[in-house]
């Protein structure tokens, strides 16, 4: 691996950093490649090691989104932070090994990197991914996430109010727990359906979590994003085989559903940060 450079001495150094990097790659003219041409922070290949061209595009992905990229970097995913009734979880050999991914990627003065380390890393729990074959990359992706999640997860105990009961008041020293995580943080949002009963047009509501979702591609030669997204948040109408019971008339009934996400980090289609 190679020699790592001293990092910023506050958290949010690091963003000018990787902001200069891609700002000053974005302003050079294209041509072709060169012997001396200098190396530039973040732009750096992946080694293919058999078959591995579809799951490395998943990690060059992720080793590109810059509020993770500083996660890993400033070493956030080994050192607390400092607040009350936070207690960090171990940090686990994939995160380790993504970690020095990350820093061999964006710290490193190699054009070109191996993912073997990482690799060896997954495929101790996964052994599918250590065969030479072509992998899923979605796949890939929610196995490498779920890993992530679990090595990165912190609790925050959070102590419940004093009740009274008669006329003693007792303290109830129990606590509340609720797990967080960076990666909860950036990759997971909120669908939001509504469901209107086409008979008795009463209108329900349900909610679904997720941090992958599969998008249709419209049917056209070319298109972008937002079209796909655009296709899959469009009214649909569920008839036949696919209606839905309706709570007020209380039979399957044909059902108009609309989907939207209630939750965003940070950003829009044309920049900042969307996971969709």
């Amino acid at each position: 691996m190679t020699s790592q450079p001293s990092l910023p001495a506050d958290d949010f150094g690091i963003y000018h950093v990787l902001a200069e990097c891609t700002d000053y790659y974005d302003t050079l003219p294209v041509k072709e490649a060169d012997g001396n041409q200098p190396h530039f922070q973040g732009v750096t290949g992946l080694w293919n090691l058999g078959n591995t061209c579809c799951v490395n595009a998943i990690l060059q992905c992720l080793c590109s989104i810059l509020p993770l990229v500083e996660y890993f970097l400033t070493g956030k995913y080994i050192t607390p932070e400092t607040y009350p009734f936070l207690l960090p979880s171990d940090c686990s050999e994939v995160a380790t090994a993504f970690a020095y991914l990350m820093t061999d990627m964006w710290l490193g003065d190699s054009d070109c990197v191996s993912p073997e380390i990482f690799w060896s890393a997954l495929g101790n729990l996964y052994p599918a991914f250590t065969k030479k074959m072509q992998q899923d990359a979605q796949e890939f992706l929610i196995c490498v996430l779920n890993e992530l999640y679990e090595a990165l997860k912190k609790y925050h105990y959070s102590r419940r109010r004093p009740y009274e009961k008669g006329s003693t008041q007792r303290c109830c020293r129990k606590w509340i727990t609720t797990e967080t995580s960076v990666i909860t943080q950036l990759f997971e949002e909120q669908l939001n359906y509504s469901i209107v009963c086409l008979k008795c047009e009463k209108c329900t509501y349900k909610n679904e979590v997720f941090t992958v979702f599969s998008l249709p591609i419209p049917s056209k030669y070319e298109c972008s994003l937002r079209d796909c997204l655009q296709c899959f948040f469009q009214q649909d109408a569920l008839t036949w085989n696919n209606e839905i019971h309706c709570s007020f008339c209380e039979t399957k009934q044909e059902t108009a559903v609309r989907a939207s996400i209630s939750k965003n980090h940070f950003g829009d289609l044309d920049g900042g940060h969307y996971t969709a």
